[in-house]
């Protein structure tokens, strides 16, 4: 089947319906979807420690430091580990897969008038 056939709009029908577009997308959201729920639970516990649990949360670990700046500073180290591991995942694994649909369907360019 030649892209130069088929018009653009069915061409991106096309690829939304193919196999590897689909296990493009399974693969992508069984990375996300789990990821960011963690990181939301683990948002919103520190949330909530913050609102109701503020003898837990002042609880100076060493001089000035407590558990709620820990915590606090925490968010930011699993912001950037989780970017780093998408990023390592997304190249061993995404990457390869989105060229497998690209490689099936071809580069999809509008047309010239």
């Amino acid at each position: 089947m030649s892209n130069d056939a088929q018009p653009l709009g069915e061409r991106y029908i096309a690829v939304q319906e193919s196999e590897e577009f689909g296990d493009l997308r399974r693969t992508f959201r069984g990375f996300v979807f789990p990821v960011t729920a963690f990181f939301l639970a683990w948002y919103f516990l520190y949330v909530l420690l913050s609102m109701f649990a503020h003898d837990f949360m002042s609880t100076k670990v060493f001089g000035n430091i407590n558990i709620g700046v820990i915590l606090g500073l925490g968010q930011f180290v699993t912001t950037f580990a989780i970017t780093i591991i998408y990023v390592r995942w997304a190249s061993r694994v995404l990457d390869p897969k989105a060229e497998a649909v690209f490689d099936q369907v071809g580069a999809i360019v509008p047309e010239e008038d």
